[in-house]
């Protein structure tokens, strides 16, 4: 009994230990000739009996011995493609992409042979050639390549594409409205979701396949977009198992570990991104709140204890910045069928300090001979943020042979506290100094979930796609509070009306977000010739409610004085008014109706699309997309004048042509060209009536409830080449017509820190962009790892100033200075003239040696529209230049170490007034400084 017991052990150490020893090649086939996979290729293990076929997902996968295998790639009327030297090693996975291309039915087979490369550059690279539209792609290759921990971080490597705040994603210059964000090909909403774009730093790049950055349109895209479409695409299936954690801390000089920093005490869960309730509003919003001098006074006392008394800033060492994650994928059999399992967890803690921070706010004179500018109010001071990012991802996909179903859930949770000690000084309303405590805390979280499916039929021929996806976002801006001392000549301080009575702000706004599309594709034969027919449709409802809920501090038989300056005194136990006393601080609400509001957005859209050949090399995708859009507003302004119930403010049926060519010059190389018609439309914050204060800045936002959207019409022409190694060169022109393009412009003559959306006249916008890729190989073959990549776009926009009594180009006449020239056009807001990104890369893959220099600017954009004796407000180019290195040792590389230098430059980011003939005057002022990272990732 013993000898066979011992005999099956053996049998089965020996079974495992045989198959451990085996590796896997796996990878995706393309179609050369269309965007498309090729679904029952045939794979071939040269001088063997193994082989296999792809799936309907074009995926193919072989278990293989340790060795070196040449693989054979075949389909009916496709040239055959040999891959030599894969190499094969016991418990790894080797990932071979192959693009298979017709061959001419008067040759015989042709057998393209070439070495196994492991590059996911080329990968995305295929896709750009082969796309029915014209785009540009990121592979995780080169996430890698760059440095990059998020997709803000990598994505400005993109031809043509600029990240602004170090978040937001602008693609050929042009503003948020005009750019679209997507995940997996789904709207999804940012933790701003007054934005287009999505906030790109929330996404960590070890759950990413790649990203695509689409810039003309196809009649299956959303028509919402003008100048791409960002989508941001997830893993699906793991081609092994994978699991990996990291970490990472940063240091910056001017921000970490300074004693100075300014902050304040928060809440416990602070450093999870959530608040404890230490900030929650304390009393319902419908609490009529007494005055003390009512004779029903007696709830005013406590209403005023609950309010939590912290008021002021206070100094603190600032932290390090630090980061933190883990991811997990496998594959698994499940009755004959696969099941593929993502999850990440994701963790950022930042801690930024802007010491000597600027914001002002300034006007022309009224004596038209004097150039320089005249401050209405300009502050100064120190400014401490400290912003916590938590997130996570699981999904799971399940495949059989004609289907495929996919279940995603992503929730994003930020917190971000900051602080600002400031002193202010004004001069046009009123002539006084002020020191100013700013405590803010902002709670945002987003909850997206995805299910989707994929059904093809017998042949592939005809396939089914379709997609469900709802979203809730909740961003509760809480306790924000603003406390204002005038000071005074003989060195004391008071609080009065001049300057404002202690603030307190809550905002609440919550969203839902449902989305659902169905796509049908067919294939069939024109001509002899392959085509495709796609059709489908697409719902869109958006929901949003929001309010404003604010209080002040106000005083009774109080000498403001006796609180020597200090902002916590205010609410301090002994100064708070009773009924015994009748004297002391007490809270007294200060509603206002525009800051309340319900609004939704909907949208109902029919597409087709046909994807044909005119000629032999001539491609052609003709579509027309019809969007149904309506808005709905419930809301009133702060006069009565204006109320509003769920009543329909857009009401517009859209027809949205596109045309792409293709001429496929040879193997190699395709010139490009498309028209297409787009959209922008008004966000919900834009399309109310609402008043947005920022008590930092000073700055309110206005709503206008007059606001329609716009209409684009966009013409793209293209010439690209692709070379071996993941080279190309592209040279791209595009021409831009805008119909009501809606702009950023100061309100009035006499009021400079209040902005509003408004439709201006018509615009134009031309661009001509480069990009080039290329290894100097070309030098010495010793130099094959070294890489230079280089994208340029260059930009010119005009648009028509609006004429007539009252409007911009007359105003800008009436406040002209004495020898300037008013021209009845100027550049469009928010479009930069120019972007450059050029990378530096050195990549040595048997050493696990990566390393690179990275630079990127925009020009200088028209940030604000100026208006009466407002000026223009223009940001200034940022001149990012970046480092990094990343080296994997240990045990089959698994062990890697990074560091990154951001901002080596030490540049500056400023918005400044400009004026005929004088002074720049700043607008906004932060000095970020260069930040230092060092991380650490394991894969086990």
């Amino acid at each position: 009994m013993l000898r066979y017991l011992v005999s099956v052990v053996v049998f089965c150490t020996t079974f495992l230990f045989a198959q451990a020893q085996t590796g896997k090649v796996t990878g995706k086939i393309l179609d050369g000739e269309f965007n498309d996979v090729l679904a029952f290729a045939n794979v071939l293990v040269k001088d063997t009996s193994k082989g296999t076929t792809s799936d309907f997902d074009g995926i193919y996968s072989l278990n293989l011995e340790p060795g070196i295998y040449t693989l054979i790639f075949s389909f009916v009327g496709y040239e055959t493609k040999a891959i030599t030297d894969v190499e094969i090693k016991a418990n790894a996975v080797v990932e071979i992409n192959v693009t298979l291309r017709p061959s001419s039915a008067t040759l015989d087979e042709v057998v393209i042979t070439t070495s196994a490369r492991r590059n996911t550059e080329e990968a995305v690279l295929n896709l750009q050639r082969n796309s029915a539209v014209l785009l540009d792609g990121l592979s995780i290759e080169s996430i890698k390549k760059a440095g990059a921990g998020d997709i803000a971080s990598a994505i400005r490597t993109v031809p043509g594409v600029s990240v602004q705040g170090g978040k937001f994603v602008y693609v050929r210059g042009l503003g948020d409205r005009y750019t679209k964000s997507i995940l997996n090909g789904m709207d999804i909403p940012g933790l701003d979701p007054d934005k287009n774009t999505v906030q790109m730093d929330i996404f960590p790049t070890n759950i990413l396949e790649n990203i695509i950055v689409v810039k003309s349109a196809s009649a299956d895209l959303p028509a919402d977009f003008t100048g791409g479409v960002v989508d941001i695409i997830t893993k699906d299936f793991p081609s092994q198992k994978t699991m990996s954690v990291s970490f990472s801390g940063g240091f910056n000089p001017d921000m970490n570990f300074n004693s100075n920093y300014v902050g304040y005490q928060g809440g416990g869960t602070d450093f999870l991104g959530f608040d404890d309730g230490n900030r929650k509003l304390p009393i319902s919003p419908n609490t009529v709140i007494p005055n003390p001098a009512s004779a029903d006074n007696s709830s005013l006392e406590g209403i005023t204890r609950s309010f939590n008394r912290t008021l002021a800033t206070e100094r603190q060492t600032s932290m390090p910045n630090f980061s933190m994650g883990f991811n997990y994928g496998n594959q698994f059999e499940v009755a004959g069928n696969k099941l593929g399992l993502i999850a990440s967890v994701d963790y950022k803690n930042e801690t930024l300090y802007y010491e000597g921070f600027e914001n002002g706010i300034y006007q022309k004179n009224e004596d038209r001979d004097i150039f320089d500018l005249r401050f209405d109010r300009r502050q100064f001071g120190d400014l401490g943020q400290n912003n916590v990012l938590l997130s996570g991802l699981a999904g799971l996909s399940y495949k059989t042979n004609k289907a495929k179903y996919n279940f995603n859930v992503l929730h994003i949770q930020n917190g971000e506290s900051q602080a600002a000690l400031f002193n202010q000084r004004t001069e046009i309303s009123n002539d006084i100094d002020v020191n100013r405590d700013n405590l803010e805390y902002y709670e945002r979280s987003i909850t997206n979930i995805l299910l989707a499916g994929k059904h093809t039929s017998e042949k592939s021929d005809f396939t089914t796609e379709w997609k469900v996806s709802p979203t809730f976002t909740s961003v509760n801006d809480k306790d924000i509070r603003l406390t204002t001392f005038i000071l005074n000549p003989d060195g004391t301080t008071n609080i009065s009306s001049d300057a404002g009575f202690p603030q307190r702000l809550w905002r609440e706004l919550q969203e839902v977000n449902l989305v659902g599309k169905v796509d049908f594709t067919k294939k069939y034969n024109f001509l002899d010739n392959k085509a495709s027919l796609k059709f489908g449709a697409l719902g869109s409802y958006k929901q949003r409610n929001y309010d404003i809920f604010s209080y002040e501090v106000a005083f009774r038989n109080v000498n403001t004085t006796s609180f020597n300056g200090d902002p916590d005194a205010i609410l301090a136990p002994d100064n708070i008014w009773t009924p015994q006393t009748n004297s002391g601080a007490f809270i007294r609400g200060n509603f206002e109706p525009a800051n309340s509001f319900e609004s939704n957005q909907n949208t109902a859209a029919l597409y087709v699309s046909n994807e044909f050949k005119l000629a032999n090399k001539i491609r052609a995708i003709i579509g027309l997309r019809a969007e149904y859009f309506t808005t709905f507003f419930t809301g009133q302004n702060n006069a009565g004048t204006q109320v509003f119930d769920n009543e329909q403010t857009i009401d517009v049926l859209d027809l949205f042509p596109s045309a792409n060519f293709i001429y496929e010059v040879n193997e190699k190389s395709n010139v490009r060209a498309s028209y297409y018609r787009t959209t922008a439309r008004p966000s919900f914050k834009e399309l109310s009536v609402v008043q947005i204060p920022d008590l930092l800045t000073g700055i309110i936002f206005l709503g206008n409830i007059e606001l329609q959207p716009s209409y684009i019409n966009n013409f793209d022409l293209r010439y690209e080449f692709f070379g071996e190694k993941a080279q190309m060169f592209a040279v791209s022109a595009f021409y831009k017509q805008f119909n009501d393009p809606i702009e950023l412009v100061a309100f009035s003559f006499v009021a400079p820190n209040q902005f509003t959306p408004r439709n201006s006249n018509e615009a134009t916008v031309i661009g001509v962009e480069f990009e080039g890729r290329k290894n100097f190989n070309f030098i010495a073959e010793s130099l094959k790892d070294l890489s230079l990549n280089v994208n340029v776009s260059l930009i010119q926009s005009e648009i028509e100033m609006p004429k007539g009594p009252g409007q911009e180009f007359e105003s800008r006449q009436q406040f002209a200075r004495n020898g300037e020239v008013i021209d009845d056009t100027r550049q469009l807001q928010g479009q930069s003239p120019f972007l450059v990104n050029v990378g530096l890369n050195y990549n040595n893959t048997n050493l696990g040696l990566e390393t690179g220099m990275f630079f990127n600017v925009q020009g200088k954009t028209l940030e604000v529209v100026g208006f009466g004796r407002n000026p223009d407000v223009f940001t200034v180019p940022f001149n990012s230049l970046n480092f990094n290195f990343s080296k994997t040792f240990g045990q089959d590389q698994r062990s890697k170490v990074s560091f990154r230098a951001e901002n080596i430059l030490g540049a500056e980011r400023i918005s400044r007034y400009e004026s005929f003939g004088g002074a720049r005057e700043n607008f906004s002022f932060r000095a970020p400084g260069t930040t230092f990272t060092l991380g650490y990732s394991l894969n086990f």
